[in-house]
């Protein structure tokens, strides 16, 4: 069976020259004989979609912890939306369209429950500091399955850049690291708004008339404007224009829905979760669960009480607590 290498060949034919070619790419940690009917992009996407963290996404929080409403969005979908954006500029621009979806996809893979609040306590806590993009490479590289998932170098420096000021080496890393930041500016609008933390008139007159007065308009144009500005560039970015934009309209969302808003009144009781799990598993290690006290043996006691509480979901971990410290009913 020859199929991958006439996708190989196909990619040849098909990528503009900035695109990334997977038979160039630079390998896995651990050597695996390369698929028949796949490429190594292909792999890697496939691999991300069967995790058990890539499913755990669907229950983790996005903005709104434990939202009553099924439209809002959640990790899992943010993630979809992040892989959509940027397949459609990588299929404009010419780029390796596998590679930047497997970046994408797993992208948010280490991303604690809680959203942000989980990630800013557990940060406060680990002696070394804790951040979701590192803990992203830390489950493909070693706590997804037994011996982690083994990816492509390619796919995993594109999720450990693809925030922070550190930018990835490929067109497609780079591209996934500026539609993550499309997707959550323009659904956390969308988010707010249908929760009512916003109205329509409280949005920024000249930010807004710039992009579009629908979620769809402003996705279009900033996706528009990515491409444009990135054609037969030696980097991926947005005009400058845009770039300030956005930036007003992130510092918009953290003065009226991230900071302070009533949806987000709930993060103290998350965060506080969180702290008291993290210290009682530090004095009480024998109540951790096996598996978990394996990776204590391998990765010492904070990094895997860490690495557990970041892979729960918001559901599981409320329901954790209760089952360890609120008293239940007697049954006689």
């Amino acid at each position: 069976m020859r199929l991958r290498l006439e996708l190989e060949k196909l990619e040849e034919s098909q990528l503009l020259s900035p695109g990334f070619l997977s038979k160039n790419s630079r390998g896995r940690e651990q050597y695996e004989k390369p698929c028949d009917f796949r490429t190594a992009f292909q792999r890697d996407r496939d691999r991300i979609i069967h995790s058990k963290s890539f499913r755990r996404l669907k229950h983790k929080t996005q903005v709104f912890i434990a939202p009553e409403g099924d439209h809002y969005r959640t990790r899992l979908t943010h993630t979809l939306e992040v892989s959509q954006l940027a397949r459609t500029a990588a299929r404009a621009l010419g780029l390796n369209e596998d590679l930047t979806e497997a970046i994408a996809l797993g992208h948010d893979l280490g991303h604690t429950p809680f959203g942000h609040a989980g990630e800013e306590v557990l940060s406060s806590l680990v002696p070394e500091g804790f951040k979701h993009n590192e803990q992203s490479l830390r489950v493909v590289d070693y706590l997804e399955g037994e011996h982690g998932l083994n990816l492509t170098w390619e796919v995993r420096e594109g999720i450990l850049k693809h925030t922070g000021p550190d930018y990835p080496e490929t067109l497609e890393g780079q591209l996934v690291k500026i539609c993550d930041r499309i997707a959550y500016i323009n659904h956390d609008i969308d988010d707010a708004l249908r929760a009512g933390i916003l109205n329509p008139k409280q949005l920024p007159v000249e930010e807004i008339s710039f992009l579009g007065n629908t979620g769809s308009e402003r996705l279009n144009t900033m996706v528009r404007d990515l491409i444009e500005n990135s054609w037969n560039k030696p980097a991926i970015s947005v005009s400058p224009v845009l770039a300030e934009v956005m930036d007003k309209l992130r510092e918009f969302l953290f003065d009226n829905v991230y900071v302070g808003s009533a949806a987000k009144k709930e993060e103290q009781k998350a965060m506080f979760i969180i702290k008291h799990l993290y210290q009682f598993w530090e004095t009480t290690p024998e109540g951790l669960p096996h598996d978990i006290k394996l990776l204590k043996e391998k990765y010492g006691l904070e990094r895997a009480i860490s690495d557990y509480i970041a892979g729960m979901t918001d559901n599981y971990i409320i329901a954790l607590y209760k089952e360890l410290f609120i008293p239940g009913p007697w049954k006689g």
